[in-house]
């Protein structure tokens, strides 16, 4: 054992020395560094039944896709390194939490998802991230550019292209002038395909407006969806998924103007060229009779089939259904919605969610790798550095009082008084010369 003061000396020494060491290089205090968290880059599990993600939707029955003259049919989008939404996103059939009760009987949609809009917890999926054509449903996608780039009181002029575009048209005639409020209204509400063509002109074209659409769907994170139409006509190289139509449905309906217009049931729509307005009515039949329906969005096309997207508030509770190439039997689209809605709100709040919505586009395998081998993180401002340094600067001061004190203990500790015993309290004389 050592004596009293050598223990105290060492006491001091490691004190002192750890305190440095845990102000690091540069004399500020640092975190000891913390285990890697779990990442949504874990390996892809397995999926719960044997079957493929669907890169493509079927193939079309008509020649609605047929690439035009000389042109190649556009390649699949690619798979994303991991499922976007979580691990079980990327499972085949039935995703549910474990220990749910089945979901309800006659719903016969290929693909769906119910999701809650408030968190993004997914409750449930099948096939989440098959890819589908989305029909009209893409109208909300074009909505969300539209807000985002347009002008809500600009006034569009009508054009006979306009009022000649194939399938729902809300009355968008040539002559007419309507303002980008009253054309989103008609593209929610109505499905208007004419709307979709007038608000794409104005964005520049229909070219410039698929651009943008993709551009927005990649920022979200809805990387199976590849615009080939503003209005969800089909058209060659369309796909989306369910997952995807819920992530950006959930993200438009953050916007106050987009949310009036999906839960509005009748709207008057502006007459033109001498003709008077009428009224137009919400294709979601749901806001008539679901309690707490709030919107919602329509679709359908010979290739696509029955597309839906409903929307539901209750206690609270804001759930978004989307159901993709569904058909109208042995019971209706609405009343499988409206089935699916029901299984949701009836789930407790507290079970756990079998995947999440993203509101931006995951990193890549690659950029993950980049980011753990880069640098670290960039300099700190010029007054947090002076800050930074006075603290070092006190902290090397504060190290050698400590070991100064030290020293001179041990001296006084060493040096004999007459009688040969030590003494820590003597003051140390100095030497002579």
């Amino acid at each position: 054992m050592f004596p009293p003061g050598r223990r105290l000396a060492g006491a001091l020494v490691i004190l002192a020395t750890s305190g440095c060491a845990l102000l690091g290089p540069a004399g500020i205090a640092t975190a000891q560094p913390l285990p890697d968290k779990p990442s949504h880059t874990q390996p892809r599990p397995a999926p719960n039944a044997p079957c493929t993600v669907p890169l493509a939707p079927p193939p079309p029955i008509d020649a609605s896709e047929r690439p035009q003259p000389g042109e190649a049919p556009p390649t699949p989008l690619p798979m994303p390194d991991r499922p976007v939404g979580g691990p079980r996103m990327a499972e085949c059939g039935l995703v549910l939490p474990p220990g749910a009760p089945p979901v309800p009987p006659g719903e016969t949609t290929a693909s769906w998802v119910l999701a809650d809009l408030n968190s993004g917890a997914v409750l449930a999926a099948r096939n989440p991230h098959a890819r589908e054509r989305p029909a009209s449903l893409l109208k909300v996608l074009t909505a969300l550019v539209a807000l985002r780039r347009l002008d809500l009181d600009t006034v569009v002029e009508g054009t006979a292209e306009d009022a000649n575009m194939d399938g729902s048209r809300v009355g968008v005639n040539p002559g007419g002038r309507y303002t980008v409020r009253q054309l989103l209204t008609g593209l929610v509400m109505n499905s208007g395909n004419d709307a979709a063509n007038a608000l794409a002109r104005e964005l520049g074209g229909v070219p410039a407006t698929l651009r943008a659409m993709s551009e927005t769907a990649a920022e979200i994170g809805a990387l199976d969806t590849r615009p080939a139409s503003p209005s969800g006509l089909d058209a060659a190289g369309m796909s989306t998924s369910a997952y995807d139509l819920a992530a950006i449905y959930r993200v438009v309906h953050r916007d106050p103007t987009f949310a009036e217009v999906s839960r509005t049931r009748l709207f008057d729509w502006p007459g033109a060229a001498g003709r008077p307005g009428y009224k137009i009515s919400n294709d979601n039949h749901l806001l008539g009779w679901y309690q707490g329906a709030i919107g919602g969005k329509t679709g359908f096309t010979d290739d696509a089939r029955h597309t839906l997207i409903v929307a539901a508030e209750r206690g609270g509770r804001r759930l978004v259904a989307v159901l993709m190439r569904g058909e109208q039997r042995p019971v209706t689209m609405d009343a499988q919605a409206a089935r699916l809605l029901d299984y949701g709100f009836g789930l407790p709040a507290t079970t756990a969610p079998v995947g999440t919505l993203v509101d931006h586009r995951p990193p890549t395998d690659a950029e993950v790798a980049a980011a753990a081998h880069s640098p670290a993180t960039s300099p700190p401002a010029p007054a947090e550095t002076k800050v930074e340094n006075r603290i070092a600067g006190l902290a090397v001061i504060g190290a050698g009082v400590i070991l100064g004190v030290l020293a001179s203990v041990l001296v006084a500790r060493r040096r004999p008084r007459p009688g040969g015993r030590h003494t820590a309290s003597r003051p140390e004389t100095p030497a002579e010369p």
